[in-house]
């Protein structure tokens, strides 16, 4: 099932695209919650975070390592904050596994 994520994959639908290379895309969320708000995607689909076989383990670690790189690449250095939402539960809203970058600003504890 196709899902708004995947369309920003295929340019079905625009996105400020900061940072995209053959695994996965980074685009500006069109909701921020801090002055840097950075949604990465996996090009492959994949609902959620619990739904990741073994075989993702090298896709899943490339997405972190690219998050610090775009983190970095944005001017928020080492000061962010990375947050995956893994079901309805915990706040997904849409089903496509995504990292949220913020930084910005300073982060408190809890985040709620």
């Amino acid at each position: 099932m196709a899902t708004i994520f995947s369309k920003v994959i295929h340019r079905e639908i625009p996105a400020d695209i900061v940072y995209e290379d053959e695994k996965c895309l980074a685009f500006r969320d069109i909701n921020p919650q801090a002055p840097t708000h950075v949604l990465v995607i996996p090009k492959k689909e994949l609902d959620m975070l619990s739904s990741a076989k073994a075989e993702d383990q090298a896709l899943l670690g490339h997405m972190m390592l690219a998050a610090g790189k775009i983190a970095r690449e944005l001017g928020v250095g080492d000061a962010f904050r990375l947050v995956v939402n893994n079901g309805a539960e915990a706040g997904q809203s849409v089903f496509h596994l995504h990292l949220h970058i913020l930084g910005g600003r300073k982060l408190r504890w809890p985040p709620g």
